[in-house]
């Protein structure tokens, strides 16, 4: 007795191919007016606006970023003052163990450091940067997301989604070539 095990794909979405930012952000609008939540958009070049119409919150880098600039401030006059008041202090023509003053280059210096390293490893971390693979990149037409064309994914997470009907919807909408993509 022989079986066969067929082998079944799951579903990730839907992609629209639209021809402008305009009609991009017209399908967005028109998808998150019928619900639609679970979106992205896959274009060649940044589009003002396209954010808010997703529906996207704001970013949490500029609080990392803060937050690694203070630890860098805090970091080198702690560090000046452990020097200079504690560990090694040194009397010299009646001047202050720490003075404010002169530790404002230090201090502004590893300020600035620790900002550029947060800033480049909160966005590999919120990026998720590498993505060695993701099921958009199995769309027959993805190269044009890089190049002249503007794609709009509907996830098959959405409570909203349903094959026939979103396909649909993005076909309304303008889409150019609309494509079921597995996961």
């Amino acid at each position: 007795m022989s079986t066969t095990v067929e082998k079944r794909s799951e579903l990730y979405g839907i992609i629209g191919d639209f021809d402008s930012p305009e009609q991009l952000l017209d399908a967005i609008r028109a998808a998150r007016s019928r619900g639609y939540t679970k979106m992205d958009a896959l274009t060649p070049f940044p589009i003002h606006g396209i954010d808010e119409a997703l529906g996207e919150k704001r970013s949490a880098l500029g609080y990392i970023v803060l937050c690694a600039a203070l630890l860098g401030a805090t970091t080198a006059l702690l560090l000046q003052w452990w020097t200079g008041a504690v560990d090694y202090p040194l009397v010299i023509a009646g001047k202050p163990l720490f003075a404010f003053e002169f530790s404002i280059p230090v201090t502004f210096e590893l300020t600035v450091l620790f900002s550029a390293f947060a800033t480049v490893l909160g966005m590999f971390h919120l990026n998720r940067i590498p993505t060695f693979y993701h099921p958009t990149f199995k769309y027959s037409r993805f190269r044009g997301a890089t190049d002249d064309r503007f794609l709009l994914v509907i996830e098959k997470s959405d409570p909203m989604f349903d094959v026939n009907a979103t396909a649909e919807m993005l076909r309304n909408c303008g889409s150019r070539h609309t494509e079921v993509v597995e996961a």
